[in-house]
């Protein structure tokens, strides 16, 4: 299982292009589910496993591995599906999201498909599960269903959304309220994070739910004649979503003369020194790890005090 994320360093080549590699595996039946290979770190058999008391229901319990302790979620359970029977020989994928590590219980991996962001659709409103889908996809006439990570861990443990009082009390911030900004994401919980976090800040939010969808937005604001700098203070973007990831978008709009000067901040959970390396390359103003309140402020007041030079 090891071998499948082998070749990590050709699919850094594909952020910026408007592709993406999916791991794809089951859970129960032969339906099709996904996450982006960039949130694996490895796909291992199930060590040990330790219980834990007062653990949450869709947690299986702990592991050690590499020496870490990480926790194991049963992802089945997770989304509302019975759960997984586990033994030595269960499979578990280990991932990073937000800053932090854990394992999901499967049943089952597929294999890893290369694809074109423009190929993964949101998923119908019809879909049974769609609460914890970001998108859909069709791989070999299968429907291939990619789960909101962010999603499952949320409701697991709770994310703090609070900006504190210290932060708030910044008299720069007090610019903030009445401004607009755009965010961009495929993720419904991160886009209530941000705009509880930025409603903390009296600021007028706009929402998009895909890259495409968003720069349609900017281009329409602009066919109308609103000068998009004046409107905006910044416009946040994930990274990876359906039709158009967030590099892609925000080279859109550094081609753009009515777009490219506007700040954009790519805000996504995929986190290290990679990301950082291709925020640089798109050109984005500024980059944030998923999901820190007070560090959103910091951007936010970054922002501002562009207006005060």
């Amino acid at each position: 299982m090891a071998s499948l994320l082998d070749s990590v360093d050709q699919r850094t080549q594909l952020v910026g292009e408007n592709r993406l590699e999916i791991l794809m595996f089951r859970l129960h039946g032969r339906q099709l589910f996904a996450i982006n290979v960039f949130k694996v770190q490895e796909v291992v058999r199930l060590p040990k496993l330790t219980l834990i008391p007062q653990r949450h229901p869709h947690m299986c319990g702990v592991i050690t591995l590499r020496g870490k302790t990480i926790p194991v979620i049963d992802l089945a359970q997770a989304i509302g599906m019975r759960p997984l029977l586990h033994n030595e020989n269960s499979t578990v994928i280990v991932t990073e999201y937000n800053r932090s590590i854990q394992a999901f219980l499967i049943g089952s991996v597929e294999r890893i498909v290369n694809l074109n962001w423009e190929n993964i659709q949101p998923p119908p409103r019809t879909a049974g599960r769609q609460h914890y889908l970001t998108a859909i996809t069709n791989v070999d006439d299968s429907i291939v269903e990619i789960i909101d990570v962010e999603k499952v861990l949320a409701e697991i443990v709770p994310m703090n959304t609070k900006i504190s009082a210290e932060k708030l009390s910044n008299p720069l911030l007090a610019k903030a309220r009445g401004r607009e900004v755009l965010i961009i994401d495929d993720s419904m919980v991160a886009l209530h994070q941000l705009t509880d976090a930025l409603g903390q800040l009296g600021m007028i939010v706009h929402k998009a739910t895909d890259g495409l969808k968003g720069l349609q937005q900017l281009q329409l604001w602009a066919d109308q004649g609103v000068v998009l700098t004046d409107k905006l203070l910044m416009v946040v973007t994930d990274a990876e979503m359906p039709e158009m990831d967030g590099y892609r978008l925000t080279t859109e709009i550094r081609h753009d003369p009515r777009l490219r000067d506007l700040y954009v901040v790519m805000h996504t959970s995929l986190s290290g020194s990679f990301n950082a390396a291709m925020v640089e390359k798109v050109g984005c103003d500024n980059f944030l790890s998923k999901f820190q309140p007070d560090r959103l402020a910091d951007v936010v007041q970054e922002r501002l005090q562009r207006d005060e030079v």
